[in-house]
């Protein structure tokens, strides 16, 4: 079975749902995670969720911020900043950021998300490459996983292996599908504790990073959080993870495992 989440009438389920249940996040939610290349600490990223204010009106405001540490800073230092300005009652977002340092490639920008002014398309306002006419109710790269979390886990936790849910987002300036394929129920060991996660594999292009659709890995904690716990990159030079190491803010308690 397919799922395809970028449609007009996903407003009607985002309010209807968020009026009978209790949110799967909350602001303060802040998760640290440990970066691995192999067995060596390559960096950190955190992912952080604030209340702000955006032409006078409140928002969510995710942060993802990852940097290289160590040996790794010294050989290519690395501080990748993604931002999304995100409206609560739809959870679509309104402004997003991405600030990328890489060695010596730097690349800044800024779009912002007309969600409303037509009801069959979203207008994007990207100050590197203009406006752009997209899909209704688009995402960016960090208001799809909160909505995932949100709109999408908590009623549909019977799913069925193979099962894709795909979401369309706006990443890089263009046109981003992220079709995730569930795998299965999986534990995941941590350092925070052993956590049972639901699997997903985004389906990836083959081509100059990766040999395989099936090359990259998400754990989604399965209990009310369905928080991210572990991703995991299998590329041609290696593999690269990226593990919970700490949480604060949580709406509900981590699913640890009891010893």
């Amino acid at each position: 079975m397919k799922r395809f989440f970028c449609i007009t009438g996903i407003v009607l389920l985002v309010s209807t749902y968020t009026i009978g249940q209790a949110p799967s996040y909350k602001v303060g939610e802040k998760v640290t995670y440990n970066i691995q290349y192999g067995i060596i600490t390559a960096g950190t990223a955190i992912l952080d969720l604030s209340s702000d204010t955006l032409n006078g009106k409140e928002v969510f405001h995710s942060k993802l911020s990852s940097r290289t540490t160590g040996m790794a800073d010294a050989l290519f230092r690395v501080l990748d900043i993604y931002e999304s300005f995100i409206d609560p009652v739809t959870e679509l977002p309104v402004k997003s950021i991405r600030n990328i340092h890489e060695g010596r490639y730097k690349k800044y920008n800024v779009v912002l998300f007309d969600q409303k002014t037509r009801a069959d398309s979203s207008i994007l306002n990207s100050d590197l490459t203009g406006i752009h006419i997209a899909p209704p109710q688009i995402h960016d790269i960090l208001s799809c996983f909160y909505f995932f979390r949100n709109q999408i886990l908590p009623i549909d936790t019977n799913l069925k292996t193979g099962e894709l849910t795909t979401i369309i987002t706006w990443f890089c300036d263009e046109l981003y599908p992220i079709r995730l394929k569930y795998v299965g129920m999986d534990e995941v060991k941590t350092k925070v504790g052993k956590i049972m996660c639901y699997k997903f594999n985004p389906v990836t292009e083959k081509g100059r990073l990766f040999k395989t659709e099936e090359d990259v890995s998400f754990w989604f904690s399965a209990d009310k959080n369905f928080l991210p716990v572990k991703i995991r990159f299998d590329i041609f030079v290696g593999a690269f993870s990226c593990e919970i190491m700490s949480y604060e803010g949580l709406v509900y308690p981590l699913g640890i495992k009891k010893k």
